[in-house]
Order: structure tokens, then C-alpha cells, then sequence
């Protein structure tokens, strides 16, 4: 897995092993981007959580970002997130936080441009994570939640504020995309 653009483009990316993740692959990876260039100009504060190998927030970083927390309950993967931006020398803009997303939700204070999750797609309580989101202070008026799932998971339409604006299928890949509703 490599960075696909921006400053890091073309750095290898390690990924945890032993430990069950599905990191995004380059063509959802591409999408979410694609998207996101043509959804937000706030890029200063991004929030990636269930981060794995921290690819996705990496990808913002390379792109952009002002600053990314990374979120990852398991301690092999917040390892191989520090390594990977050492790596790509984008450590000074970053920070890991080896938590579950819940207690990062509860503490965390900052509100974010942009939100990536990237759950295991075995995760059936993604929607209560929305729903946490959706009332959090992490979210504003003009943030931009990106949540990848399986195709056989269905995400509503809405939770709490947030409402689903865009939603595309790659492969065995969903990416749905939400944003607070206008009169919110």
C-alpha cells in the first residue's frame, strides 16, 4: 500500500499484521478523496478513526491537512500509524490516540473539517458511533463525515443532524458520505 498523492505520493505504508484489518484499498482510497476535494475546502483538522495503518489520514496529511489525530483502540496498529508517518515525515502534524473511538468521541474537543472512519466491516454498530458523532461537538456545520462499509451493512439516511448527501459503491466497498442538514 502506497500513498497515492501529495508530498508523501509513492511512500509504502506498512500495514499491522496479526491483527484483522481491511485497510482501504487505493481505489476507494482515490474516491474518498476524489470526493472530498469536490465536498470541503477545510482541511485544517481531520479526524481518522478506527485508524489501522493510519492510510487514510496519511492520505489527508500528503494531500493537505493541516493536522490529523489518528484513532485506534489496538496498540500494534497505533505502532505501525507512528511508524508510517514517521516514515513519511508528517509525525509534526499528527497525533495518535491508542483508544477505543467511543472514549475518543467522549474527550476529544476539537471540532473537525473532515472525519474519516474506516470501521471493520464485521462492525455492526457503526450506526451507534454515527449517532455518537452526530451529537458530539467533533462535528460542525460544515464538517464532512466519510464512513467506508460493506455492502451488506445499510447505514440510515440520517442520524441525529447529520443526514447522508452521497453514497458510492467500489467493489465490495461503500462510501457514504454525511453532512449536518442546512437549518441544523
Amino acid at each position: 500500500m502506497r500513498v497515492i498523492a501529495g508530498e508523501a505520493k509513492g511512500h509504502r505504508l506498512k500495514v499491522p499484521k496479526g491483527v484483522a484489518i481491511r485497510p482501504a484499498t487505493d481505489l476507494v482510497r482515490g474516491a474518498i478523496f476524489s470526493i472530498l476535494e469536490n465536498t470541503t475546502r477545510n482541511w485544517e483538522l481531520v479526524l481518522d478513526l478506527f485508524a489501522g495503518s493510519g492510510a487514510l489520514g496519511i492520505e489527508a496529511l500528503s494531500r493537505g491537512a493541516g493536522w490529523v489525530d489518528f484513532v485506534d483502540h489496538e496498540p500494534r496498529c497505533c505502532a505501525i500509524i507512528r511508524q508510517n508517518l514517521a516514515k513519511t515525515r508528517l509525525t509534526a502534524r499528527a497525533h495518535v490516540y491508542c483508544c477505543s473511538v467511543s472514549k475518543a468521541v467522549s474527550f476529544l474537543d476539537k471540532e473537525y473539517g473532515i472525519i474519516l472512519m474506516d470501521p471493520p466491516y464485521a462492525n455492526s454498530t457503526i450506526g451507534r458511533v454515527i449517532d455518537q458523532l452526530a451529537i458530539s461537538k467533533l462535528v460542525g456545520g460544515d464538517s464532512v463525515l466519510v464512513v467506508t462499509h460493506s455492502p451488506h451493512l445499510s447505514l440510515e439516511a440520517s442520524y441525529a443532524k447529520l443526514s447522508l448527501t452521497k453514497e458510492h459503491r467500489h467493489g465490495d466497498s461503500c462510501i457514504a458520505i454525511y453532512q449536518k442538514e442546512a437549518n441544523s
